[in-house]
């Protein structure tokens, strides 16, 4: 009686497919929760993530971060992701999501809508952000979570003493150089925020951004932990507006994981503080501003609370800071 001899070479395939599948379904190992101040009474909370458990796979699991570098981080994704939420299909995930993250729809113009994005881009009623008045103070262009720099130089941004790179983030040395002293604000949208983004001060501006491709890593905190260059790696377009009192302020939208698009929807040259500049399809997303040195100072609380790496509430209206 004779044995055939295994086959080394599969052997070899069904161990390493084996091994790859026990990787993958591995537990990742608990993650520190995403603490933030809620504004108005200055309360420390834990934030409740859309999409956790997919997020903390991709950048803390060894096959999860392969699949990010070849797979997930790619414009073809969220493009395709984006278009599957313009479907009427889609439109079922609605009221859930609004359950599962206390979502206010009273002060939503429409109750009615076609798709999921159709929500996500909703339009708010305009009582509901009033605008700070005061001509000398800045308005939040977004609703979401906060993080103020006074001085970009000085400052660590998010992890491992990395600086933020404004010659990389811009794309344009030149126009780095006015800012690398100056101040940034960023505001992070998580889904369940108001996905629309207005001009925080007055002045004149472009007709069009100017757009740098890029990759869609996730901009949550649990993906910045690992990989604090995102900013300057994402799709980003930006434009600036040339106001009398702050100087020459650069308004950024930083597309992310799952972004279909941004589009930009005010005309003419003139704007109009709190006036609406575009809005985020489905997916978390950014906004960054920057000042010039001594243009602006940041309100207090802002910076305190950024100082102890926490992010803090903002509507969109919110002052923000005031003229220096």
């Amino acid at each position: 009686m004779t044995f055939k001899r295994p086959n080394i070479k599969w052997i070899i395939i069904w161990f390493i497919l084996v091994l790859i599948f026990v990787i993958t379904i591995f537990p990742v190992p608990p993650q520190n929760p995403i603490k933030y101040v809620e504004r108005e009474n200055g309360q420390i909370k834990i934030e409740k993530v859309y999409g956790e458990e997919w997020l903390n796979w991709l950048y803390h699991n060894p096959i999860g971060e392969a699949t990010l570098w070849t797979i997930a981080k790619r414009k073809i994704v969220s493009s395709v992701y984006g278009n599957m939420q313009e479907k009427p299909a889609s439109a079922d995930k609605i009221q859930p999501f609004i359950k599962d993250y206390g979502v206010d729809m009273s002060i939503a113009q429409n109750k009615k809508f076609k798709s999921f994005n159709d929500f996500f881009i909703r339009k708010l009623k305009p009582e509901a952000r009033p605008i700070v008045a005061d001509s000398l103070a800045v308005a939040s262009p977004a609703d979401g979570k906060i993080l103020a720099y006074n001085n970009i130089n000085n400052s660590d941004f998010y992890i491992k003493g990395l600086k933020f790179n404004v010659q990389s983030f811009l794309n344009n040395t030149e126009l780095a150089k006015k800012y690398e002293n100056g101040a940034m604000i960023v505001f992070r949208l998580a889904p369940p925020d108001y996905h629309r983004y207005h001009f925080p001060v007055s002045g004149n501006t472009s007709n069009s951004n100017i757009k740098i491709e890029g990759d869609y890593y996730s901009v949550s905190p649990l993906a910045l932990r690992e990989k604090a260059e995102i900013f300057w790696l994402n799709k980003r377009e930006y434009g600036v507006i040339k106001s009398p009192i702050f100087g020459d302020v650069v308004m950024v939208e930083v597309g992310a994981t799952m972004v279909g698009s941004m589009i930009q929807t005010y005309k003419g040259a003139t704007v109009k503080k709190g006036e609406e500049k575009g809005y985020f399809k489905f997916g978390g997303s950014t906004v960054v501003l920057l000042f010039e040195k001594d243009k602006i100072k940041i309100d207090a609380d802002l910076l305190i609370n950024t100082s102890k790496d926490l992010e803090t509430t903002i509507k969109m209206g919110e002052k923000i800071g005031v003229k220096k």
